[in-house]
């Protein structure tokens, strides 16, 4: 069986190469630097059985101009890049492995809370800058943090949280009732999310119901010292509304580690003072990166053990 390899991450990292040679001899690595087009994911992907997917779109029109393929894995938790409807009429298995970068997210969002919180990005660009201003903001401690989306990551923020004895406001379709009583969270609408949190973060697929869930309406529900976090999908908060209230100082900060178009080009948003921007990295430290690949790798293995 022929592999093909999207994920500029994975085709980079010579553990997981070698380990994807254990199993698969016969297999490809992408050398583009950027998320290919359909077309040339059409054409890379045509003598390939198998896909270790990363972000790249999959639609019928791409899955129609690849007869061989059989299954693709996931590499990553995402799914909003793939049309699950499409696969299923093709025949195509689709493999992923839920939670598997938890940590690195969750730890990123807990970093980016002390950033905001602490002015730590905004110090150390004045700094850089020669200038000494001695703002040290606010403490972590006892903050009303509100959680949108209580999956894998959200949970894990949790758990994070513990330490610094907050009051954590939780929002989800499902709840884990044993977990929410465990950790004494508070079950919220997002409304009362919106007007009460220090901190909202979203932990959230990318779906029609939760695209721009964050926008011009709820960001103005929220307090003037409030931050937002957004280490989950871009689309969820409307970069356009999120500038304009940056602008308008309508609250203190937010920081961003996905957009709703990447990479980013506005210039004239990713350089506001009160924005800290990562370059969609919240899943991507080296532990990650690894548990990632082999697990798309080890779902691969399962599948063609078992046809």
């Amino acid at each position: 069986m022929k592999v093909g390899v999207t994920s500029k991450s994975f085709s980079s990292n010579q553990p997981l190469i070698d380990y994807l040679s254990k199993s698969f001899s016969d297999y490809k690595l992408t050398t583009s630097t950027k998320l290919m087009t359909s077309d040339e994911l059409v054409d890379f992907a045509q003598d390939c059985d198998a896909l270790i997917l990363a972000l790249e779109q999959i639609n019928s029109h791409v899955l129609e101009q690849l007869p061989n393929l059989k299954v693709m894995s996931k590499f990553g938790v995402g799914l909003d890049n793939v049309d699950q409807r499409a696969c299923n009429e093709a025949g195509i298995a689709l493999l992923w492995t839920p939670g598997v970068n938890k940590g690195s997210a969750a730890e990123m969002t807990l970093g980016f809370m002390l950033m905001l919180l602490r002015n730590l990005a905004l110090t150390s660009r004045l700094l850089s800058r020669g200038e000494w201003r001695k703002q040290g903001g606010v403490s972590l401690y006892e903050k009303n943090i509100g959680i949108i989306g209580l999956g894998n990551i959200g949970k894990e923020v949790v758990r994070l949280l513990k330490p610094f004895r907050c009051n954590i406001l939780v929002n989800d379709l499902i709840y884990d009732e044993p977990f929410c009583q465990d950790y004494g969270l508070i079950k919220s609408s997002k409304s009362t999310i919106f007007s009460s949190a220090d901190i909202v973060t979203v932990h959230l697929p990318l779906t029609s119901k939760t695209h721009h869930l964050i926008n011009a309406e709820s960001i103005n529900l929220m307090k003037k010292n409030a931050f937002v976090i957004n280490t989950a999908r871009g689309g969820i908060i409307d970069d356009e509304a999120l500038k304009e209230a940056l602008v308008k100082q309508r609250i203190s900060g937010a920081a961003l580690d996905v957009y709703e178009n990447e990479p980013p080009t506005d210039k004239s948003f990713l350089s506001l003072p009160g924005l800290v921007t990562t370059p969609h990295i919240g899943g991507n430290s080296a532990e990650a990166v690894f548990a990632m690949g082999k697990s798309a790798v080890d779902n691969l293995k399962t599948f063609f053990d078992n046809p």
